[in-house]
Formats: C-alpha cells, structure tokens, sequence
C-alpha cells in the first residue's frame, strides 16, 4: 500500500483521440519510473456503515438486501460512530453499569458478551451547550439560553488538570453567543452552576463568522471584561461605558472553582471543568435597569451558542427517540457484510469516557470480531474541538486502549467531509492549521508513534450546485488536500485514509445522474494513484430517497428502496462501483501497482476532457479505468505502450476486456410518480403518491471481448466509464 522502490520500466501509455469528426494527436501518459502507490483491494477499496432507521436494520442486514449490495464488490467495513455528531452518549452494548448506581452518570457498556447485540443507542447530552452544530445533528438545543434555571451547559472534565495532568489554563474552554445580527451591548449577566469559573475573558468578535471563517477576525477582550475574581450564582457584568455594537461574544475561561455540583461528589468529574445554568446578553440603562436581547426557549429558536465541549454525563432517561439506530456489533459481523475482513472500528471520544472504549474494544476481541484499525472519534473538528483538546483526549483514551492491546493500529481525527485545509483560531503563535496543531501536540508529549493512521473524509461539491464541469475538479481537489497534510506534519509514510465520502454532504438529484458514477472513479482512481492508502465509499447499505435541496429527490445509497425498504433499482454509484472493484482491480488480498496518468487532452480551458487511471494486476494485466467527461461526443482512441528507458513500443494484443458504463446502459428520468412512505422513520409507512424519478435503462454494464493489435481503436461513448484490461504484446 505504500510507495515502494522496484526498478519498474518507464512506461509511456498514449491515447489517440479521434473525435467524430477530427482526428488529434492527443495523448495521455502514465509515468511509471517507479509506481506511485501500490494497494491491496480487499484492504484499500471499502465502504462505510452508518446510523440507519431503526426498522430497517435486520432487512438490510439479510435476504435480499445484502447480496445486492455486497455486489457492488465493495471490500472493507468502516463502522461510523454517528451518535458524536448528534452530542449523543453512545451505548455501543445496550447492557453496562453506571457511574451511579441508580442509572445516571457515565456509562460503560458491558465487556462480557451475553445475548446477541443487534441496535445500539446514542443518548442525547442533557448538559449540552449547542443550539446546533456542524454534524447532521438538527435536533436538540443549547442549556445556556432554554430559560430554565434547573438545567446548565457542563465542559467536559477530561480536559482539566485532574485528567490532562497540566494546567487548565493550557486547555481553556469557551462558549459563545451569535444574536444572528449586530446589536448594541454593553452588559452580561452569567447564572453559574457548579464549579464555575474564577477567572476569564468576555470577548467580542471583530470580523466575519468566527465559527465558519475563523482566520478571518480577532477576538478582542472588551475593556471591563478582565475577570480576575469570579464568583458562583448570577455574576452582573458591565462590559463597557456605552453600549458597543455586537454580533459574537465570547467567555474564554481559564480558572475553575473546582466546586461541586449536584452530581455525586465523590466522582471527581463532577467537580472539575466551568457550568452555566443561563446566559443573559444586552444594554443596562441609566436607572441600573437591565434589558435583555437574547431569546430564551428550549428549541432552536433559542439566541444561538455553541461550546468547547460537553460533559458526557447523562441519565437512562435521556435515551429518547428509538427511531434510529447504530447496527450492533454482532449483527454486523455475523451477518456477512464484513466478509470476514478485518472492519475498521470507530470509538466514542468527543461525548464518551476512556473505560467505555476500552470495554468496546474488549468486546470484539472476546467475540474474536477482527479489527484493522480504530478511529478516535468523529469529526471533532465538526464539534468545535480545538485540536490541542482533541489531542489530550486522543492520548486518554490511546493510553487505555494500547494498556488493552499494545498492537492496536489508532488514528484520526475524521475530519467532516473537507476539500480544503480545516482552520481554527490562531494559537499564540499564529498557527492556524488544525492538522499542524494536532501534529504538534502529539510530538510534543512524545506520543506520534500513537498515531497508526490519519482519516479524513470528502464531500467535495455543495449539493444542487454541481455543474457539469465539476468532474475536472475531482483530481486536484484529492491530490491538493492529501498534500496539504503531509505539508502540515503528517508523515509521509503514515498510512492515509478517506473514512466516508461521496459527492456532497446534501442529497440531491446529481446522485441519480450519471455524472455521479463518473465522478466515483475519478474520486477513487486518482486518491490511489496520489498515494492513498484506503478509501471508503458511503454509504454502503440502502437508504430510502429524501428531498435534497431545491425538493429534489437523492439517496447516498447505491441503489433505491421503497417505503418498505424494498429495492428498487441500482444507481450509477453501484455500476461505477462495481466497474472499480470487479474489473479494474482483482478482488482479493494481492497487490495491485497503481501508474500516474496525466493527460494533454483538454477542452481549451486545460481541463482533462478523458482522465485514465492504470494498475498493474497481480495476473500482469494492465487495466485501465477511462472516465470520459464529454457529455456530447464519443470519442475513439487508439492504445499504445512504450518503454522510454529501451525504446520498445508495447500495445494490447490478443483478447482484450472492455466493460463500458455509458448513456446506452444508464439514463435517469426525473418527475416520474412512485409511492412512498410520508412517516420519518416508518414501520408500517402510509403511502401516497410522490414524484421522484427512475432509471431506464438502469444497467447492466456492457461487457464484450475483442481481438486487438496495435491498430485496434476502442470506443469512449458520451459521458462513459470504461476498463479496459488486457496483456501487453510486443509490437
């Protein structure tokens, strides 16, 4: 999977492309001093399983559901651990004990396998501090402003001195308030619960979002907002002589009373960290009259603030809703989707306790479940968690889980789905990079050797705005970002992953045109051939169509399913999938050499109108991967091969596979009347009629085999996908 150092011959592949009606000498050539990458597909090419509808996760994980997606050929499981992204505690073994007996607190699942684990839960936060967040969580509400005085935000202990063994000061913790407009401030009441703090910041923001563009602006302490004795109960605070015009405030606390509150004294947790029980934001008059501007509800109407972190206490009650579930741990590996392939194992860690992780990990080694690597979480960056919170939290849990297993392979941090390098407020140095502050953090507690991997995952275009010619993207968006982190410390022999990934993170109706099967194989082909070690397609099991954005239907699934989670029909993901995984590549456990193609055909604005992806096979074929991005013109191409070094010119010969996926295989038809189910999460779904669309044709791929030589020119339909595989014949 990593570069390696064979004296490989200069191969020069060149591709003549002969347009309907002109004929260029135009070629695309594939640089193969040394192979840029080498892979092993049942390790590299994987897919990801997420939180699905409660009802429908013994249908998927059965007849006939799971045949049909196991034939996309699809490798490797990464399980995603999406209660984080909700501020959910995750039960991953319905059965475990309680910090307090009576129910409530921190919980660790059971190590001890008993009756078979088919859901599992995550458990909202009740002393959560978002209105909302940057996961696909869109229920719940912020403690800080749901005026109710018996609840309250908590920070999260583990990042106090009792547990990072340093300073609070070096893990400070925050929470802002966004009034959604500028508004005239100039006085903060603060309701403190238990331990509150005793010294901190009040801070204004001068610039744009600070949450979304956070380089873009400073915070600046206000001129009375020096908080040197900070007292519990409701602190009044006069921000400045006349009121100061205010969209986002900040209080960047750095001191703890380290008082008690109403949780169990004897568990130190409760006794560490910042709580407030409400918030209040606005001008004082000249009569000493406070007016507040903030509204205070227990929704998402609420005045907006997000936190640092959140304390993962919580109670039995808290469970909520059952509509959706994580799949358990023993239905997904007994039932066959891993294959019985090692499966990529995600742990809580953001909104979860060291000893659940380690009982997780117990678990699957007691039930002799493999396991390739742990994640650390997911999307931190998503949760507002600075990268130095992150890191002492990795080494936490890094330390019991490799106390468990010193061979167990960690990393992270899943970054949400991201083209571009992730940002956060400078540190006091300047720096800005995420990556280059994780990095750092860990070299400088000495601990890089625990991180086997690093993850991210890619969502590259903002649904319903993807025009055509975003397919030119997708290899520079890939090759740019992987280099951005090896830029930002990630070593180069440190194995890199893409954990989840698709088109968007919004469904929309692109995912049923065909441009989303071509823009999978320039997605997977050119994260191989830059040097990736493993990529995960998402999402692997059937999910039922929603309204995306401009009421257009799409499914991150691979094929559609009714109101009663029964397939409909595959989708271009699922041909494209299975063009990459069953003829590109030799399904199994043998190493594949993957050669850079860079090509000179362009639309006279330098984008690649074909992009051409090689392996070398472990049978000795060559085999090409050829996205053809012209939605109008087939093109035909002739295939020669050329050792530079010796000046030998190579060409297919003899019988060669061609596997084409085109307009005359796969053409989607919008506005065409199904039925549906309107329940979210149905179990006996009411139907009506909906317009959605279909497919027809809908597959299958074409496959034909054809006697070649050196003069052979093979046809690109419009707008296609096509391998092509075969021996290489001396001319």
């Amino acid at each position: 999977m990593s570069h390696h150092g064979k004296n490989l011959a200069y191969v020069l592949l060149i591709v003549a492309f002969i347009a309907p009606s002109t004929v260029h000498g135009q070629t695309v050539r594939v640089d193969t001093d040394h192979a840029t990458n080498s892979f092993i597909p049942n390790q590299s090419l994987g897919a990801g399983i997420d939180r699905i509808p409660a009802a429908a996760v013994e249908k998927y994980f059965g007849q006939p559901a799971l045949p049909a997606v196991l034939a996309a050929g699809w490798q490797p499981v990464t399980y995603r651990q999406n209660t984080e992204l909700a501020v959910e505690a995750w039960h991953w073994n319905p059965q475990g004990t309680w910090s307090d007996p009576s129910g409530k607190g921190y919980f660790t699942g059971s190590a001890t396998p008993t009756e078979t684990i088919k859901h599992s839960y995550g458990y909202p936060l009740p002393h959560r501090g978002f209105t909302r967040n940057e996961g696909t969580e869109t229920h719940g509400f912020s403690r800080m402003t749901d005026g109710d005085l018996n609840t309250y935000w908590k920070s999260n202990p583990y990042l106090t001195q009792h547990f990072t063994g340093g300073s609070d000061a070096l893990h400070p913790q925050w929470v802002i308030i966004d009034l959604a407009q500028v508004q005239q401030v100039d006085s903060l009441h603060i309701s403190w619960a238990e331990p509150y703090a005793t010294k901190f910041l009040v801070q204004e923001w001068l610039g744009e979002d600070p949450m979304h563009s956070p380089t873009r602006g400073v915070w600046q302490t206000f001129p009375l907002g020096v908080i040197e004795h900070g007292h519990g109960g409701l602190q009044v605070l006069r921000l400045n002589a006349t009121a100061l015009p205010v969209r986002f405030l900040r209080i960047l606390m750095t001191e703890s009373s380290n008082t008690c509150g109403d949780h169990p004294s004897s568990d130190p947790r409760a006794c560490v960290g910042y709580a407030i029980r409400e918030l209040y934001l606005g001008t004082t008059s000249a009569d000493g009259e406070f007016h507040d501007i903030m509204r205070h509800a227990a929704d998402q109407e609420q005045t907006t603030t997000y936190c640092s972190s959140v304390d993962p206490w919580h109670e039995a009650s808290d469970l909520g809703t059952t509509h959706q579930a994580q799949v358990g741990f023993d239905l997904l590996y007994r039932s066959g989707v891993t294959r019985g392939l090692p499966a990529m194992i995600s742990i809580a860690l953001v909104y979860d306790t060291p000893e659940n992780a380690v009982a997780e990990i117990a678990y699957l080694k007691k039930q002799n479940y493999p396991i390739s690597y742990i994640e650390m979480g997911e999307e931190a960056d998503g949760q507002y968690l600075a990268p130095e919170d992150y890191g002492s939290l990795y080494l936490q849990w890094a330390t019991a889980l490799h106390r468990l297993d010193p061979t167990l392979k960690l990393g992270g941090p899943s970054y949400q789905g991201t083209g571009q390098d992730v940002e956060t407020w400078p540190d006091a140095s300047g720096k800005v990079s995420w990556t280059q502050r994780f990095v750092d953090y860990l070299k400088q507690h000495g601990r890089m050797s625990d991180l086997a991997f690093f993850s991210f995952e890619h969502y590259p275009y903002e649904g319903c705005r993807i025009p055509w010619g975003s397919l030119y993207d997708e290899p520079q968006l890939i090759s740019h970002i992987m280099q951005v982190w090896r830029d930002h410390g990630i070593p180069a022999d440190l194995p890199m992953f893409i954990t989840e990934g698709n088109l968007s993170a919004s469904a929309s109706e692109t995912f049923m045109d065909i441009f989303s099967g071509l823009w999978l194989a320039d997605y997977v082909g050119s994260f191989l051939t830059a040097g990736g070690n493993g990529v995960y397609f998402f999402h692997y099991l059937l999910l039922q169509m929603e309204h995306g954005c401009n009421d257009s239907p799409g499914t991150f699934g691979m094929l559609t399913v009714d109101a009663q989670y029964k397939i409909e029909q595959p989708l271009p993901e699922f041909f494209a999938s299975q063009l990459i995984n069953l003829e590109w590549v030799a399904p199994g456990g043998d190493l594949h050499e993957a050669f850079p193609a860079r090509s000179d055909v362009d639309d006279g604005a330098g984008h690649a109108v074909v992009t051409v992806y090689a392996v070398k096979r472990p049978d000795g074929q060559w085999s090409l991967l050829v996205v053809n991005h012209d939605q109008q013109n087939v093109h035909r191409v002739k295939i020669a091969f050329a050792d530079q070094a010796t000046g030998k010119s190579d060409s297919f010969g003899g019988s060669v596979e061609i596997s084409t996926f085109g307009k005359g295989q796969y053409q989607w038809h919008p506005g065409h009347t199904r039925y549906v189910g309107h329940a979210e999460y149905p179990a006996e779904p009411s139907v009506t009629a909906e317009t959605f669309g279909m497919a027809d044709p809908d597959g299958p791929i074409l496959h034909t085999t054809q006697n070649v030589s050196a003069e052979t020119a093979y046809e690109l339909p419009a707008a296609s996908v096509v391998v092509i595989r075969g021996n290489i014949h001396a001319r």
